[in-house]
């Protein structure tokens, strides 16, 4: 038995609560190392000493190139609970707890693992809403002016605060209401901004005044009746935080390069040194080296209290539903733990997501984040479907490490995209071939987690740099272009029809590393899918078993499908080609 494969952390994405009845325990092994997992558990308190154990059969539920990942939902009414391990291979046999490996237990339950307290404060509670989003993400200079129309005109206006602000394409909170029709007929039931507030450049991540709405893209009010039009359609709506960093033009940046080191605001600013010298680059610090963008103090009492009044002020004044938080890895711990109480305070199902492209899970512990935006996602289906330069293999086991690297419930609300208003189109890696962008849509709709469609992706729009892939929305498309529209509408409809496909369990089927096929399973209580994948250049044939089971399609091309019996399921795929199966 390979001992140091072997990894359990307490409190943490191996022991997390469900429920203050239900933990879910996780134990990593080398991979095919073990034959079986049992965990022993027990009344940490209890007044009986040696204290009364019970076990659980652990599943393999996971596994990647190295390791595969056990897993046990344990129900009871301990709510103090200690436990440890019992492994077994072909030829030996240990029991593991507090980092050591026992021939047999002893009777000293403090040395087990310990979940001291299932305490409802520190459990990961994720809004009830947001497992069931369809997300779509909007550029707001880009969407629309009008109805069915943008501008693709340049606007220059000056603020309240006499100062510039610009746009390129014309876009406005109008006419993104005036097209909530196309939006909903999607199937959309959440939207997420991007910037908004007052600010000079056209993207608005410089922003001069956090509580106002940029005039080039409309008033306080249209934003408002935006909102409340999206509630009456039941969608939801996610504005853009940019609290890492502010613009020039912000009242106390302003005041700082004013009056230097006798601005009562210098505190309000990381590491600034005097005196200032605003140059390319300049010598505070900043987001990414740009001078107009000065990195905030949010360790300073002033600057948590002034950012938590605008995450409130926002959800009172226009009722919106939550927060992306912009650059979220670079801002202190404390402040995003303060914000979250703030904002929970006022409305307990807001949603607030992280910008964080790496692993998140110092952020995801429940008292900071209830999201990050999943960039692991985009990466593999950039490698996997787009590029063609992962294996199926290889993809398998990177969807299977993503699934085991944060708690459950965090896991089943993780922002999943394939592009965003930061990373090249996704049709450009995939050399504009729309079939691979059908199958990377096809498996962002059926997975685990929160789909956001960045807008125009259903129109077919593509771009490797920043004015591409940002472009104006297209609003008369052709045959092509809505064929896709269509497509992603029943797509989308697939998904809101069924449990199985926001909340149900998820079981990868087949890993068929000769014929690019990839099959998982979702699964809510008596209903179960099987969506399939042939990520391959070539039309091919594939029978896979059935399982004693019949199947009808639920999504995709019926005459796939050459035979179906109870014994297996013949089909014939093109390339590029998915398909769904539904159990009868």
């Amino acid at each position: 038995m390979k001992l140091e494969a072997i990894m359990h952390i307490p409190l943490s994405q191996y022991a997390f609560a469900l429920t203050e009845r239900t933990l879910v325990i996780r134990l990593r092994t080398g991979k095919n190392d073990v034959r079986r997992c049992e965990l022993f558990y027990g009344d940490r308190v209890h007044p009986t000493n040696p204290i009364q154990v019970f076990s659980i059969s652990m599943k393999k539920v996971a596994s990647d190139a190295l390791f595969d990942y056990y897993e046990a939902e344990l129900v009871s009414d301990y709510t103090r609970v200690c436990y440890y391990f019992y492994l077994e291979d072909e030829s030996t046999h240990y029991y593991y707890y507090g980092q050591q490996f026992l021939e047999k237990p002893g009777e000293d339950r403090t040395e087990y693992f310990q979940f001291p307290y299932i305490r409802r404060e520190d459990m990961a509670i994720i809004p009830d809403w947001a497992k069931d989003a369809v997300m779509y993400q909007i550029f707001p200079d880009s969407f629309a002016t009008e109805k069915g129309s943008i501008a693709q005109q340049p606007i220059e206006k000056m603020n309240h605060l006499k100062e510039r602000s610009s746009t390129l394409n014309g876009g406005t909170l109008k006419g993104i209401e005036a097209n909530l029709d196309y939006i909903e007929e999607l199937g959309i039931n959440c939207i997420y901004l991007n910037p908004i507030f007052v600010a000079g450049e056209y993207h608005k991540y410089d922003i001069m005044d956090y509580f106002d709405v940029d005039p080039c893209f409309g008033t306080k009010q249209d934003l408002k009746e935006l909102v409340a039009a999206c509630h009456k359609r039941e969608i939801k709506v996610i504005l853009d935080g940019v609290f890492n960093h502010c613009g020039a033009q912000f009242f106390a940046f302003k005041d700082v390069l004013e009056k230097g080191e006798m601005s009562p605001y210098k505190d309000w600013f990381y590491s600034l040194k005097f005196p200032i010298e605003f140059t390319t680059p300049p010598n505070y610090e900043a987001f990414a080296y740009v001078k107009e963008m000065p990195k905030l103090n949010t360790g300073h009492p002033a600057v948590i209290d002034y950012f938590c009044k605008v995450g409130t002020y926002w959800l009172q004044e226009a009722d919106i539903d939550g927060w992306r938080l912009d650059v979220a890895n670079e801002v202190n711990h404390d402040f995003w733990r303060a914000f979250r109480k703030a904002v929970k305070a006022i409305k307990s199902d807001a949603f607030l997501i992280g910008e964080i492209w790496e692993d998140s899970e110092v952020w995801l512990q429940g008292e900071q984040f209830d999201s990050t935006m999943n960039y692991r996602f985009t990466n593999l289906c950039r490698e996997f479907f787009a590029k063609g330069s992962m294996s199926v293999t290889a993809f398998n086991y990177g969807i299977n490490q993503m699934l085991m690297r944060y708690q459950r419930q965090v896991t089943y609300a993780q922002m999943n995209l394939i592009d965003s208003h930061d990373v090249p189109r996704f049709l450009h890696y995939a050399k504009e071939d729309e079939r691979k962008l059908s199958l990377a849509a096809l498996f962002l709709l059926t997975f685990v987690g929160v789909p956001s469609i960045l807008y125009g992706d259903e129109l077919l729009i593509s771009g490797e740099k920043e004015l591409e892939y940002r472009k104006p929305m297209i609003w008369h498309p052709n045959t092509k272009e809505q064929k896709m529209i269509d497509y992603y509408k029943e797509l989308i409809s697939l998904r809101k029809s069924s449990k199985a496909f926001t909340s149900g369990t998820f079981k990868v089927i087949i890993v068929d590393e000769a014929k690019g096929l990839y099959v998982f399973e979702r699964r809510e209580e008596t209903e179960r899918f099987w969506v399939i994948l042939a990520n391959t250049p070539n039309e091919a044939t594939y029978t896979i078993p059935a399982e004693n089971n019949k199947w009808q399609v639920a999504f995709g091309n019926p005459e796939t499908i050459t035979e179906n019996n109870s014994r297996h399921i013949s089909l014939n795929l093109k390339a590029y080609e998915g398909l769904v199966l539904k159990q009868c």
